[in-house]
């Protein structure tokens, strides 16, 4: 069985991940370029002098990656953090061992110390932006409807709209992933 820090050797960078991305591509760099990191924030400090790298796994057909990998890139910009991608569906082994309630929910970031063990994790979303999905989906008719398909595609849609747009998204993401990982820092 690999280990995590072999799926980080093995992996491609983030940015050249998201250069070649097929899906989404437009909506990551929307975000990328009109997201930045809070100035003076003493994560980033604490981050960049943690000398620590980070594993990416992720899938460009994703909404959550769209939105999460393009504010990740901005962290590890900042803090000259090395970020390489494993793709979650060419190796389901690495996402086997972290679940989100029993699901391969993507994106999952591992934060890595120098010996390539994994010290903390964040994904797939921040807790304002699950509550906004989750009461997305709540508004749905049931599975067996005639128009459920129609409006579940809907919802995509719109969920898909403001994970590109949504700045307050955006800073929740980041506050959330500071949040999560500012303790082991």
């Amino acid at each position: 069985m690999k280990t995590e820090q072999q799926y980080f050797e093995e992996g491609q960078t983030l940015a050249d991940y998201m250069d070649a991305m097929s899906t989404k591509k437009e909506g990551s760099f929307h975000i990328y370029e009109s997201f930045h990191v809070p100035a003076d924030d003493e994560f980033l400090t604490r981050l960049k002098d943690a000398n620590l790298h980070i594993l990416a796994i992720t899938e460009d057909w994703c909404g959550d990656a769209m939105m999460n990998n393009a504010i990740l890139r901005r962290i590890a910009e900042a803090t000259d953090t090395e970020v390489h991608v494993s793709l979650r569906d060419a190796d389901t082994d690495l996402i086997d061992r972290y679940l989100t309630n029993g699901g391969r929910s993507i994106p999952k970031y591992l934060l890595m110390n120098e010996a390539g063990e994994v010290i903390e994790t964040w994904g797939p979303r921040a807790d304002m932006v699950q509550t906004y999905v989750m009461d997305a989906k709540a508004k749905l008719p049931a599975q067996d409807a005639p128009e459920f398909e129609e409006e579940q595609k809907k919802v995509f849609q719109d969920v898909s709209a403001q994970f590109e747009s949504n700045a307050d998204f955006h800073m929740a993401t980041y506050s959330s992933i500071r949040e999560k990982w500012m303790h082991v820092l």
